[in-house]
C-alpha cells in the first residue's frame, strides 16, 4: 500500500483541527467526569438508603435506565428531545456535556456504591469518637476510604468513557473524531487519518492513566502504606 501520512501534516489547517479536537475532547470529558462524579455520590447514597425507599427506587431506575441505553440515544435525547419538551435551545457543546455527565454519573454511582458497601461499620464508631456530625464524617472519613477502595475502577471507567466520546461528533462538535473525519474527507486518506487518530487516543488514554496513577498516590497515601 502507498501510505501518505504527509497528507495529514502538510496543511497547517489540519494540524490546527487536530489540536483543537484534542482540546475539546479532553475538556468535555474532564468536566463531564467532575460533574458526573459529584452526582454519582448523591445517587450512591440514595441507592443505599433504607430510610428513603422512594428516592432509592428513583435512583435505581435512573441508574439502570442510563446504563442500559446507548450513549448515542442519550445524546440525541438531550440534544433534540429535551429542547422539544421544555422549549429551550442550548449549544450542542452544552447538550453533549450534559449527556456525558449523566452517563458518567450512572456508571460512577454503582462503583461508588460498591466502595461504600465495603466500608467497615467500625468507621461509624470512629467518627462518633471524634465528635463529628454525620455529614462531616461522611465526607472526611467514609467517602475518602470508599473512593480509595474503588479508585482503579473509577479510573478505568473514566478512560473507557473518554474513548467513547467520539460519538458526540454526530452533533457536529469539533472534537478529535470530528477532526479526523474532516481531514479524511479532504485528503481521501482514511486509513492514515484513522490510524493517526488511534495513536492519539492511545497516547491520551495512557496520559490519563499516568496522571490518575500519581494523583491516586497523592490523594490516598495510606493505600500504598498497607
Amino acid at each position: 500500500m502507498d501510505f501518505r501520512f504527509y497528507e495529514i501534516w502538510r496543511e497547517p489547517e489540519y494540524i490546527s483541527k487536530l489540536v483543537d479536537g484534542i482540546f475539546t475532547s479532553v475538556w468535555l470529558t474532564v468536566l463531564a467526569a467532575v460533574l458526573g462524579f459529584s452526582l454519582s455520590i448523591l445517587l450512591a447514597v440514595l441507592r443505599r438508603s433504607s430510610k428513603y425507599r422512594f428516592l432509592s427506587w428513583i435512583a435505581a431506575i435512573y441508574i439502570e435506565l442510563v446504563r442500559n441505553t446507548p450513549l448515542i440515544v442519550q445524546l440525541f435525547f438531550v440534544a433534540f428531545g429535551l429542547p422539544m419538551l421544555f422549549g429551550y435551545r442550548w449549544p450542542f457543546e452544552a447538550s453533549a456535556l450534559l449527556a456525558l455527565s449523566l452517563n458518567f454519573s450512572a456508571y460512577y454511582a454503582e462503583i461508588v456504591r460498591a466502595g461504600l458497601d465495603n466500608i467497615d461499620n467500625g468507621q461509624v464508631d470512629a467518627y462518633k469518637a471524634l465528635a463529628l456530625n454525620r455529614l462531616s464524617a461522611f465526607f472526611l472519613i467514609v467517602i475518602p476510604q470508599a473512593i480509595a477502595k474503588v479508585y482503579p475502577s473509577l479510573v478505568s471507567q473514566f478512560v473507557f468513557l473518554f474513548l467513547t466520546t467520539g460519538i458526540i461528533s454526530e452533533l457536529g462538535i469539533e472534537e478529535l473524531t470530528w477532526s479526523g473525519r474532516f481531514i479524511a474527507d479532504r485528503t481521501f486518506r482514511d486509513f492514515e487519518v484513522f490510524l493517526t487518530l488511534t495513536l492519539i487516543y492511545v497516547l491520551l488514554a495512557l496520559a490519563f492513566k499516568t496522571l490518575f496513577h500519581f494523583g491516586g498516590k497523592r490523594m490516598f497515601p495510606w493505600v500504598d502504606a498497607r
